[in-house]
């Protein structure tokens, strides 16, 4: 299957999208803005204006083979506007992006088997996925992501205090979100549910200290919480089935 369609050509997508033409693949791709197309097809994407909240037909953007879902929407509505309409498609299997903050923080290591939160509209897409039987679909819940423009020590600027300095930081950078997503089409992975996180997993205050020492910043101030809450997400299972080893394993070397 060489034909593959990427919802969501932006911080993640853009660049998954070029490794995917690198390799010899046929790459659709979408956006919600017209001023992106140019820049989209001048990489060699062809690439179509899609929102899921319009609740339009796209059925040239879907006639692909393998569909990967990056995008940041909680429309369950729209969602299940596009499941629908994968189901008339050629997409025969499906990477749908999700979030290891559907964990909640009890104070405990957390895996695939653990529980989730109820009312976290991701966990609701992530059934309509996972239920759907006229398509194969693995779940990739990424942690805090990084690299590109997106940097740490952008984050929590304007004086404001970091908290829960205490907990633990759960993140993945983005070369490694591109090489887990080639890894599970390039094995067949289909029909899972993967965290995917670095194994190293420094305290909050060490993490933002560095982060902001490192690009010239004072060292940021943290509020120390009446509660102390924390989760460590293990990313065993995509190790284990995948024999995946992390490009950017120590977040402590900026």
């Amino acid at each position: 299957m060489k034909n593959i369609s990427i919802l969501g050509c932006g911080w993640l997508g853009k660049p998954l999208a070029v490794s995917f033409l690198e390799d010899g693949f046929s790459v659709k791709g979408s956006t919600t803005s017209e001023e992106k197309i140019d820049v989209l097809e001048d990489l060699g994407i062809e690439t179509y204006l899609v929102d899921i909240s319009e609740n339009e037909e796209f059925d040239a953007f879907l006639d692909s083979d393998i569909l990967i879902i990056a995008i940041t929407s909680k429309d369950i509505d729209g969602f299940e506007n596009l499941i629908a309409q994968i189901q008339e498609s050629s997409i025969q299997k499906v990477i749908f992006i999700s979030s290891t903050s559907v964990y909640g923080r009890i104070n405990k290591v957390m895996t695939e088997e653990d529980e989730v939160l109820k009312n976290h509209p991701l966990v609701e897409i992530e059934n309509l996925f996972r239920e759907n039987t006229f398509f194969e679909t693995t779940i990739i819940r990424f942690a805090g992501l990084f690299g590109g423009n997106r940097q740490p020590y952008n984050w929590f600027k304007n004086g404001r205090k970091i908290p829960q300095p205490k907990g633990f930081v759960n993140m993945i950078h983005r070369e490694d979100c591109i090489e887990i997503i080639h890894e599970i089409i390039n094995q067949n992975s289909w029909n899972e549910t993967f965290n995917a996180c670095s194994n190293h997993h420094p305290t909050r205050r060490e993490f933002y200290t560095l982060a902001k020492l490192s690009a010239g910043f004072e060292i940021p101030e943290f509020e120390f919480n009446a509660v102390y809450e924390w989760k460590i997400i293990s990313s065993d299972k995509i190790q284990k089935v995948l024999k995946y080893e992390f490009i950017h394993d120590d977040l402590l070397s900026f």
